[in-house]
Parts: C-alpha cells; sequence; structure tokens
C-alpha cells in the first residue's frame, strides 16, 4: 500500500519541491495552499500523513492541527509541522497541539523524509517502508531488495550501501574518496582502487540488455548515478 501524504504550504516553489520529493520517495502526494483546502481535502480524502507549515492563510496549521485533534476520524492522523518559528516555546506549543514531530525552516529533503518514516515507522508502522526511487531503481532498505524494471537485483552489502548513497544524491559526481568516507567510513583503512572494484560490481548487477549503464564514470572525478543517461 502506497503511503497517502497531504503537504499544506502556501510557498508555491517549497510545495512543488516537497511534492517532487516525496513523490520521488514513493508516497503518493497532495498539495493544499492554505488550511481551509487542507480541511476540505482531508474530509474528502484522510492522508496517511500531513505535511504541515505552521503560517498559512485562512486557517493556521496550529489551528488545523488543533481541529484534527479535536475530531475523532482524524485524531490518530501522523502531523510533521514545518515551520520557521525555531524557538522552545514554539516547539512546544506545535507538539502540545498535536504534532508528532517538528521541523524548522530551512531544512534538508534528507532530514524531512527522514523524520517522515520514523513517524510513520512509530505510529502508522504498516505503512513505513524505508524505500527510495530513482527511474525504473527501487531500493527496499528494510527489506534490503533492490529491483530495476521489475527484476529482483542481487547486490553484495558494500554494492547495497554503494547503491543506497549513489540513490541519495542521483547525478552527483563523488569522488572515490568521498564514496570511501560515506561507504565504508573515514575510520576505515581501503585503498582507494576497492571503490573502482565494487562500483564495477554494482554497474555488472545492474545492467539490463534494454537498459542504459545508470553508473556514470567522469575521467579524473569519479563516479555518480545517472539514471537519464
Amino acid at each position: 500500500m502506497i503511503p497517502y501524504v497531504l503537504v499544506v504550504e502556501d510557498e508555491d516553489a517549497l510545495a512543488t519541491l516537497l511534492q517532487y520529493n516525496l513523490d520521488k520517495e514513493g508516497y503518493s502526494v497532495s498539495v493544499a495552499s492554505d488550511g481551509e483546502e487542507a480541511l476540505i481535502q482531508i474530509n474528502e480524502k484522510l492522508p496517511d500523513l500531513i505535511v504541515l507549515d505552521w503560517m498559512l492563510p485562512k486557517v493556521s496549521g496550529i489551528e488545523v492541527c488543533r481541529r484534527l485533534r479535536s475530531r475523532a476520524d482524524t485524531r490518530n492522523v501522523p502531523i510533521v509541522m514545518l515551520t520557521a518559528r525555531g524557538e522552545e516555546t514554539d516547539r512546544i506549543r506545535g507538539l502540545d497541539t498535536g504534532a508528532d514531530d517538528y521541523v524548522v525552516k530551512p531544512f534538508s529533503m534528507t532530514e524531512l523524509t527522514a523524520r517522515i518514516r520514523a513517524v510513520l515507522r512509530r505510529i502508522r508502522p504498516g505503512l513505513a517502508e524505508d524505500r527510495t526511487h530513482q527511474g525504473d531503481l527501487i531500493i527496499d532498505r528494510v527489506a534490503h531488495r533492490v529491483k530495476r524494471d521489475g527484476r529482483e537485483i542481487h547486490l553484495g552489502p558494500t554494492e547495497f550501501r554503494l547503491l543506497d548513497y549513489f540513490m541519495q544524491h542521483p547525478g552527483r559526481v563523488f569522488s572515490r574518496e568521498q564514496l570511501l568516507d560515506a561507504v565504508w567510513g573515514s575510520d576505515v583503512y581501503v585503498e582507494a582502487r576497492t571503490v573502482d572494484v565494487h562500483v564495477g560490481r554494482l554497474r555488472k548487477a545492474l545492467n539490463l540488455e534494454t537498459k542504459a549503464d545508470p553508473i556514470r564514470t567522469v575521467r579524473s572525478a569519479g563516479y555518480a548515478l545517472d539514471m537519464d543517461a
């Protein structure tokens, strides 16, 4: 079952960014631009989780949260509140009103998606699949499985961690040294050329006859995951 997330955010650029990234993470996403629209959408279809901005037109996020917590049918819907108000008293007020977590702007998408997964694991464990999609690639961290174009891909532990890191940063070029630190750890001594061996194994496992090679080699720079290649 794909979790349905309602994003309530009045800044168009941020709402678009949130929708794009959550969709990429495998969620079904709708957007509301103010508190009144959010309440209408919630009445029409109950979300599995709400990403809720504090400062909203018409009905504030804190009031939306209060109303949802006062209703039997929405009392247990997980809410992650977004706000530029970072003071401790504001965080306490948001949590006391019923928010399950509180993320202060500006934030990274990696942090927000991790918070969403954590809230779902805690409150809706049946929906908390920890998966990432890039193109026709899917990585499931909980089941430790990888699929490409619907086919199961068998990877060793190091190749799995390497792919996971690439999929968190699609299109970005990483040097061997950066990959060593991220995948093997800075406190482990491994030859830089070891990266080439494991990238080669990963590339071989992911390659399908009818599909482009998803691992891009950048001469004198490193490697990147490029699903649009």
